[in-house]
Protein backbone atom coordinates (compact mmCIF):
# COMPACT_ATOMS: atom_id res chain seq x y z
CA UNK A 1 0.00 0.00 0.00
CA UNK A 2 1.17 3.46 -0.86
CA UNK A 3 0.24 6.33 1.09
CA UNK A 4 0.26 9.95 0.41
CA UNK A 5 2.37 12.17 2.44
CA UNK A 6 3.12 16.00 3.07
CA UNK A 7 5.67 17.23 5.73
CA UNK A 8 4.74 20.37 7.22
CA UNK A 9 6.61 23.10 10.11
CA UNK A 10 3.67 24.23 12.03
CA UNK A 11 3.56 27.62 14.13
CA UNK A 12 6.72 28.46 12.25
CA UNK A 13 7.11 32.01 10.45
CA UNK A 14 9.69 30.46 8.53
CA UNK A 15 11.18 27.51 6.95
CA UNK A 16 12.68 24.27 9.43
CA UNK A 17 10.99 26.31 12.44
CA UNK A 18 8.68 25.49 14.44
CA UNK A 19 7.02 22.30 14.88
CA UNK A 20 7.31 19.39 12.28
CA UNK A 21 4.38 17.40 11.15
CA UNK A 22 3.40 14.55 8.61
CA UNK A 23 0.40 14.35 7.40
CA UNK A 24 -0.96 11.52 5.28
CA UNK A 25 -3.90 11.07 3.16
CA UNK A 26 -6.07 7.61 2.46
CA UNK A 27 -5.31 6.17 5.23
CA UNK A 28 -9.20 4.80 6.07
CA UNK A 29 -7.55 1.26 5.41
CA UNK A 30 -5.04 1.36 8.11
CA UNK A 31 -5.03 -0.40 11.43
CA UNK A 32 -4.80 1.83 14.54
CA UNK A 33 -1.32 -0.61 14.95
CA UNK A 34 0.12 0.38 11.30
CA UNK A 35 -0.90 3.67 12.28
CA UNK A 36 1.24 4.04 15.16
CA UNK A 37 4.16 1.68 13.80
CA UNK A 38 4.58 4.49 11.17
CA UNK A 39 4.25 7.46 13.86
CA UNK A 40 6.85 5.62 15.89
CA UNK A 41 9.00 5.57 12.86
CA UNK A 42 8.93 9.40 11.35
CA UNK A 43 9.43 9.82 14.73
CA UNK A 44 7.84 13.59 14.51
CA UNK A 45 6.13 15.06 17.76
CA UNK A 46 2.76 14.06 16.07
CA UNK A 47 1.71 13.02 13.31
CA UNK A 48 -1.75 12.94 11.69
CA UNK A 49 -3.64 10.18 9.00
CA UNK A 50 -6.80 11.56 7.20
CA UNK A 51 -9.17 8.68 7.04
CA UNK A 52 -12.42 10.30 5.21
CA UNK A 53 -12.85 13.35 3.14
CA UNK A 54 -16.05 15.02 2.48
CA UNK A 55 -14.90 17.59 -0.40
CA UNK A 56 -18.39 19.04 -0.90
CA UNK A 57 -18.16 20.29 2.53
CA UNK A 58 -14.87 20.58 3.20
CA UNK A 59 -14.83 18.09 5.83
CA UNK A 60 -12.63 15.20 7.49
CA UNK A 61 -11.86 13.17 9.23
CA UNK A 62 -7.87 12.41 10.94
CA UNK A 63 -6.41 10.46 13.85
CA UNK A 64 -3.13 11.77 16.14
CA UNK A 65 -0.26 9.61 17.05
CA UNK A 66 2.76 10.62 18.68
CA UNK A 67 5.20 7.87 18.19
CA UNK A 68 4.14 6.10 21.73
CA UNK A 69 0.55 6.39 21.28
CA UNK A 70 -3.18 8.02 20.14
CA UNK A 71 -4.28 11.45 20.93
CA UNK A 72 -7.46 13.30 21.34
CA UNK A 73 -7.06 16.32 21.10
CA UNK A 74 -3.56 18.47 19.75
CA UNK A 75 -3.18 21.61 18.12
CA UNK A 76 -0.41 21.52 16.18
CA UNK A 77 -1.42 18.46 14.10
CA UNK A 78 -4.71 20.53 13.39
CA UNK A 79 -3.49 23.58 12.29
CA UNK A 80 -0.79 21.59 10.36
CA UNK A 81 -3.40 19.29 8.99
CA UNK A 82 -5.57 22.05 8.10
CA UNK A 83 -3.39 23.98 6.23
CA UNK A 84 -2.17 20.96 3.86
CA UNK A 85 -6.26 20.61 3.37
CA UNK A 86 -6.65 24.15 2.47
CA UNK A 87 -3.58 24.47 0.41
CA UNK A 88 -3.23 21.06 -1.22
CA UNK A 89 -6.45 18.95 -1.01
CA UNK A 90 -10.31 20.86 -1.14
CA UNK A 91 -10.90 22.69 -4.32
CA UNK A 92 -10.37 26.86 -4.13
CA UNK A 93 -8.74 27.21 -1.11
CA UNK A 94 -11.55 27.39 1.77
CA UNK A 95 -11.73 29.90 4.10
CA UNK A 96 -13.22 27.41 6.47
CA UNK A 97 -13.40 23.81 6.89
CA UNK A 98 -14.12 20.97 9.86
CA UNK A 99 -12.19 18.48 11.21
CA UNK A 100 -13.41 15.63 13.35
CA UNK A 101 -11.01 14.25 15.83
CA UNK A 102 -11.75 11.89 18.59
CA UNK A 103 -12.95 14.59 21.20
CA UNK A 104 -15.21 16.07 18.71
CA UNK A 105 -15.72 18.45 15.10
CA UNK A 106 -13.19 21.18 15.48
CA UNK A 107 -14.05 24.64 13.40
CA UNK A 108 -11.24 26.16 11.33
CA UNK A 109 -11.04 28.91 9.46
CA UNK A 110 -7.97 30.92 7.12
CA UNK A 111 -7.12 34.52 7.56
CA UNK A 112 -4.41 35.48 5.30
CA UNK A 113 -1.61 33.27 6.19
CA UNK A 114 -2.88 32.04 9.83
CA UNK A 115 -5.11 29.22 10.39
CA UNK A 116 -7.17 29.50 13.52
CA UNK A 117 -8.81 26.78 15.37
CA UNK A 118 -11.20 26.93 18.41
CA UNK A 119 -10.94 24.77 21.63
CA UNK A 120 -13.30 23.29 23.57
CA UNK A 121 -14.42 24.88 27.20
CA UNK A 122 -11.24 24.28 29.57
CA UNK A 123 -11.62 22.16 32.78
CA UNK A 124 -9.63 22.95 35.44
CA UNK A 125 -8.62 20.29 37.43
CA UNK A 126 -5.84 19.79 40.71
CA UNK A 127 -4.25 22.92 42.19
CA UNK A 128 -0.51 21.37 43.15
CA UNK A 129 2.04 23.14 45.61
CA UNK A 130 4.61 24.99 44.28
CA UNK A 131 7.35 23.40 46.98
CA UNK A 132 6.37 19.44 44.82
CA UNK A 133 8.69 20.87 42.15
CA UNK A 134 11.75 21.92 44.16
CA UNK A 135 12.01 18.14 44.37
CA UNK A 136 12.27 16.94 40.75
CA UNK A 137 13.54 20.36 38.82
CA UNK A 138 16.15 22.90 39.22
CA UNK A 139 13.42 25.51 40.52
CA UNK A 140 14.08 27.76 43.45
CA UNK A 141 10.56 28.80 45.71
CA UNK A 142 11.68 32.97 44.45
CA UNK A 143 11.53 31.60 40.33
CA UNK A 144 7.82 31.03 40.70
CA UNK A 145 5.29 33.13 39.96
CA UNK A 146 3.32 33.91 43.22
CA UNK A 147 0.47 35.47 41.54
CA UNK A 148 -1.21 32.73 39.95
CA UNK A 149 -1.41 28.95 41.04
CA UNK A 150 0.10 25.72 39.31
CA UNK A 151 -3.03 23.86 38.07
CA UNK A 152 -3.60 21.12 35.21
CA UNK A 153 -6.23 22.22 33.01
CA UNK A 154 -7.55 19.85 29.58
CA UNK A 155 -9.08 21.20 26.66
CA UNK A 156 -9.04 17.55 25.48
CA UNK A 157 -5.36 17.20 26.41
CA UNK A 158 -4.43 18.14 30.42
CA UNK A 159 -1.22 20.02 31.18
CA UNK A 160 -0.20 21.21 34.12
CA UNK A 161 -0.07 24.91 34.03
CA UNK A 162 3.10 26.44 35.72
CA UNK A 163 3.60 29.95 35.95
CA UNK A 164 7.12 31.09 36.61
CA UNK A 165 8.56 34.73 37.25
CA UNK A 166 10.60 35.61 34.22
CA UNK A 167 12.49 34.16 31.36
CA UNK A 168 15.69 33.88 33.29
CA UNK A 169 14.03 30.72 35.27
CA UNK A 170 11.99 29.46 32.43
CA UNK A 171 15.54 29.58 30.59
CA UNK A 172 17.65 27.83 33.48
CA UNK A 173 14.93 25.10 33.85
CA UNK A 174 16.28 21.46 34.16
CA UNK A 175 14.09 18.12 35.27
CA UNK A 176 15.25 15.62 36.71
CA UNK A 177 13.39 12.56 34.38
CA UNK A 178 12.75 9.97 37.13
CA UNK A 179 11.58 12.15 39.90
CA UNK A 180 9.47 14.49 37.12
CA UNK A 181 8.29 10.97 35.38
CA UNK A 182 7.21 9.27 39.00
CA UNK A 183 5.40 12.96 40.01
CA UNK A 184 3.66 13.30 37.04
CA UNK A 185 2.45 9.58 37.42
CA UNK A 186 1.00 10.19 40.60
CA UNK A 187 -0.69 13.57 40.46
CA UNK A 188 -2.20 13.98 36.73
CA UNK A 189 -5.74 12.78 36.54
CA UNK A 190 -5.98 11.65 33.07
CA UNK A 191 -3.75 9.68 30.72
CA UNK A 192 -1.87 12.76 29.32
CA UNK A 193 0.67 13.87 31.48
CA UNK A 194 3.22 17.25 30.76
CA UNK A 195 3.86 20.15 32.07
CA UNK A 196 3.47 23.56 30.88
CA UNK A 197 6.34 26.35 32.08
CA UNK A 198 5.59 29.97 31.35
CA UNK A 199 6.03 33.08 31.85
CA UNK A 200 5.08 36.93 31.14
CA UNK A 201 6.89 39.52 29.73
CA UNK A 202 5.24 42.94 29.27
CA UNK A 203 2.61 41.08 27.88
CA UNK A 204 4.83 38.41 25.60
CA UNK A 205 4.41 34.77 26.70
CA UNK A 206 7.68 32.42 26.78
CA UNK A 207 6.70 28.69 27.49
CA UNK A 208 8.15 25.42 27.19
CA UNK A 209 6.56 22.07 27.12
CA UNK A 210 7.99 18.63 28.91
CA UNK A 211 7.11 15.68 29.67
CA UNK A 212 8.42 11.71 29.50
CA UNK A 213 7.95 9.57 26.69
CA UNK A 214 9.61 6.47 25.62
CA UNK A 215 11.44 6.34 28.89
CA UNK A 216 13.01 10.02 27.77
CA UNK A 217 12.65 13.67 28.73
CA UNK A 218 10.87 15.37 25.84
CA UNK A 219 10.57 19.09 24.75
CA UNK A 220 8.51 20.11 22.22
CA UNK A 221 8.69 22.62 20.11
CA UNK A 222 5.13 24.12 19.97
CA UNK A 223 2.55 22.55 21.73
CA UNK A 224 -1.04 23.83 20.47
CA UNK A 225 -3.54 21.87 22.79
CA UNK A 226 -1.23 22.81 25.70
CA UNK A 227 -1.21 26.69 24.18
CA UNK A 228 -5.73 26.17 24.65
CA UNK A 229 -4.93 25.44 27.90
CA UNK A 230 -2.85 28.25 29.02
CA UNK A 231 -5.21 30.43 27.01
CA UNK A 232 -7.91 29.51 29.59
CA UNK A 233 -5.53 29.86 32.39
CA UNK A 234 -4.56 33.22 31.35
CA UNK A 235 -8.35 33.95 31.21
CA UNK A 236 -9.32 32.69 34.47
CA UNK A 237 -6.61 34.13 36.37
CA UNK A 238 -4.80 36.87 34.39
CA UNK A 239 -7.33 38.84 32.30
CA UNK A 240 -10.63 38.30 30.79
CA UNK A 241 -9.55 39.17 27.35
CA UNK A 242 -6.44 38.47 25.40
CA UNK A 243 -4.79 38.97 22.29
CA UNK A 244 -0.79 38.14 22.25
CA UNK A 245 1.52 35.57 20.73
CA UNK A 246 3.16 32.37 23.14
CA UNK A 247 6.66 32.36 22.06
CA UNK A 248 7.88 28.38 22.27
CA UNK A 249 10.82 26.32 21.03
CA UNK A 250 13.27 29.24 21.43
CA UNK A 251 15.09 27.46 23.74
CA UNK A 252 15.52 24.40 21.45
CA UNK A 253 16.14 25.96 18.18
CA UNK A 254 12.80 25.72 16.95
CA UNK A 255 11.40 28.88 17.09
CA UNK A 256 7.55 28.73 17.50
CA UNK A 257 4.95 31.22 16.99
CA UNK A 258 1.56 30.68 18.64
CA UNK A 259 -1.00 33.36 18.38
CA UNK A 260 -3.92 33.77 21.22
CA UNK A 261 -7.09 35.48 20.82
CA UNK A 262 -9.25 34.55 23.51
CA UNK A 263 -12.15 35.75 25.58
CA UNK A 264 -13.88 35.01 29.19
CA UNK A 265 -17.75 36.15 29.03
CA UNK A 266 -20.24 34.88 31.99
CA UNK A 267 -18.71 31.71 32.25
CA UNK A 268 -18.20 30.84 28.38
CA UNK A 269 -14.42 30.81 27.06
CA UNK A 270 -13.44 31.05 23.34
CA UNK A 271 -10.35 30.16 23.18
CA UNK A 272 -8.70 30.74 19.42
CA UNK A 273 -4.79 29.35 18.43
CA UNK A 274 -3.78 30.49 15.36
CA UNK A 275 -0.23 29.81 12.78
CA UNK A 276 1.13 30.15 10.20
CA UNK A 277 2.48 26.67 8.47
CA UNK A 278 5.44 26.13 6.05
CA UNK A 279 5.42 23.59 3.16
CA UNK A 280 8.64 21.22 3.44
CA UNK A 281 7.77 17.97 1.08
CA UNK A 282 5.42 16.15 -0.16
CA UNK A 283 5.55 12.39 -0.65
CA UNK A 284 5.08 8.78 -0.88
CA UNK A 285 5.37 6.35 1.82
CA UNK A 286 5.13 2.60 1.30
CA UNK A 287 2.80 0.83 4.01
Amino acid sequence: MTLPFYIIDVFAENKYAGNQLAVFLEAENLSSEEMQRIAKEINFAESTFITKLDFENNRAEIRIFTPASEMKFAGHPIIGTSWVLIHKIFKNEPDAITLKVPIGEIAIRKTEDLIWLQAAQPEFLNVFDKEDFLSFSSLKSEDFEDQYPVQEVTTGSAFVIVPLKDQKALEALVLDKDKTNDWLMKNCQTNHRALYFYCLEDSKIISRMLCVEHNQLVEDAATGSASTCLQAFLLKYHSAKIETINHQGDFINRPSRIYFKGELTENEYTIQIGGKSQFVAKGDWEA
